[in-house]
């Protein structure tokens, strides 16, 4: 689990520092680039429409992960929105949450008790 933590927390640190970069040169401006990409229908847009696809597993997962409750229908929107910057920090706290226990952890704790 520590090795698991630690490439979630090299992950985020990468990501954070990669996207202030970004941020900085090219301002908040990404849903008109990133869905521009894809209605090009060339390889860029492949890249992002393949990644829509993660964004759209990681939000049904947290929901599905939380029973779809309010509180994880909620948690699924920032999964998509959010993407790893949401599911790095998301997976570091239940990480610890459930003291390690992986099935509690990708389960749920009513799932992983049953």
């Amino acid at each position: 689990m520590m090795l698991f933590r630690a490439l979630l927390v090299v992950i985020l640190v990468a990501l954070s520092v990669y996207s202030a970069v970004v941020v900085a040169n090219h301002g908040l401006n990404l849903l008109p680039v990133f869905f521009g990409d894809m209605a090009e229908m060339a390889w860029p847009g492949q890249f992002n429409f393949d990644f829509m696809g993660f964004l759209v597993l990681s939000a049904v997962w947290t929901a599905w992960r939380h029973q779809f409750s309010p509180l994880g229908l909620a948690l699924a929107v920032v999964a998509f929105f959010g993407g790893m910057m949401f599911l790095t920090i998301y997976l570091l706290v239940v990480s610890y949450q459930v003291k390690g226990d992986i099935k509690a952890l990708l389960l749920g704790q009513a799932r992983a008790l049953a």
